[in-house]
């Protein structure tokens, strides 16, 4: 799914377009016991709660694609009828009215997200009449052909109120706040059948992670049967690694800052576009080639990148590369520099010893202390070492 189809399923999560037709959750505590159920027609709620309530479901489909929002496709074996695609279809087909496909969903949750304190699984059924568009773009509401049909789940951690003081209003008084169980902004989730091409796509599903880098590989796994992706920090490490494998001695300086200037070369053309600009195994050895790598090093690309990688890997770029600071790190020192003045950062050898250079031509501040720059004397443009020679 793209920017502008995640767009347009949030843009359901409020009272004008809303198609939920039922909700569903329970309340799961630290020892991994339901304390209590809901099950509900979501519009027969009250009507601060449904607004809540979309808060919870907007944010689940929050974030950065490829980041916070990733595309899972179900291996052919789990699309079979004793597989997790088919499982995830008949709880759907049943609109949530079934208690026993609904108790299991339950317990496939409780048995493999990984958390230690209490969350609130709530799971919605909506049927979605996807509009028409105009040749302009527009949307005909009053012509549609088909309707999405979906789940959407969000798993929120129920955390209690900070301790404190507050005033009573009734007793015109300061005393002891009263500590309540809140839920708060969800954690994981996931849409399925994903939304592709504006219309249903059983063959895939999309998972929402608040952190990237807890992503619930057994959740993924277990309850869907998807192999767990790359987080966006194991995608910068693995990509990190393939290159040094791949070029060995020549990983130098310069031929890694144009491999990064190429990726955030990649990721602003696309900036515009709804789908987040990815990787194949070809695109990152022609990027390697047009970074400056000798074609007697890209011989063995292919076999490095599949031992390192995994033969079916893609890259989302934008895990990659940072548009607003590039660092450079040794065991003592961490310099970073904006992404369009790494010419201001060069390497040299002197007296057989390596350094790393940096242009100066504007004021420098030491722990926002603006300082003089070195070398430069207080009168005539003489330098300081040279005055003290006087």
């Amino acid at each position: 799914m793209n920017k502008k189809e995640i767009l347009e399923i949030r843009k359901q999560f409020s009272n004008e377009n809303c198609a939920i037709t039922r909700i569903c959750g329970c309340y799961v505590d630290a020892e991994k016991q339901i304390r209590t159920q809901l099950k509900e027609a979501f519009l027969s709620l009250p009507e601060e709660e449904i607004f809540k309530y979309f808060e919870i479901f907007k944010k689940t489909l929050s974030g950065t694609p490829g980041k916070n929002l990733l595309h899972m496709e179900f291996p052919l074996e789990q699309e079979m009828p004793d597989g997790t695609q088919a499982w995830l279809l008949k709880l759907r087909n049943s609109k949530l009215t079934d208690d026993i496909l609904l108790e299991e969903f339950y317990d496939k949750i409780i048995g493999s997200y990984a958390y230690g304190e209490n969350y609130y699984i709530i799971l919605i059924h909506a049927a979605y009449d996807i509009p028409r568009k105009s040749s302009d773009g527009t949307e005909l509401f009053d012509a549609s052909d088909d309707t999405y049909e979906y789940l959407l789940c969000s798993i929120c951690p129920v955390k209690l109120s900070k301790a404190g003081l507050c005033y009573n209003a009734e007793k015109n008084s300061i005393e002891d706040r009263v500590r309540d169980w809140l839920v708060e902004a969800p954690a994981a989730g996931f849409l399925f059948p994903a939304f592709h091409d504006r219309n249903t796509d059983l063959h895939s599903m999309l998972y929402y992670t608040k952190n990237p880098e807890v992503l619930q590989p057994a959740l993924m796994e277990d309850v869907f049967g998807c192999r767990a992706p790359l987080s966006a920090k194991e995608q910068r490490e693995t990509f990190g690694e393939m290159l040094s494998e791949t070029l060995g001695e020549y990983c130098d300086y310069d031929t890694v800052i144009n491999i990064h200037e190429n990726i955030n070369e990649i990721v602003e053309e696309a900036k515009e576009q709804p789908d987040a600009p990815v990787l194949s195994k070809t695109q990152v050895k022609e990027l390697l080639r047009q970074s400056g790598a000798d074609e007697e090093v890209l011989e063995h690309f292919e076999e490095r990148y599949d031992q390192t990688a995994g033969e079916e890997t893609e890259f989302v770029a934008t895990n990659l590369a940072s548009l607003k600071a590039l660092e450079v790190k040794t065991p003592d020192v961490v310099v970073k520099i904006h992404p369009e003045k790494t010419d201001l950062m060069e390497t040299r050898i002197i007296d057989g010893r390596a350094y790393l250079m940096i242009q100066i031509d504007d004021q420098i501040e030491v722990n926002g202390v603006v300082v003089k720059a070195p070398g430069v004397g207080k009168e005539d443009g003489i330098s300081e070492s040279d005055s003290r020679g006087l």
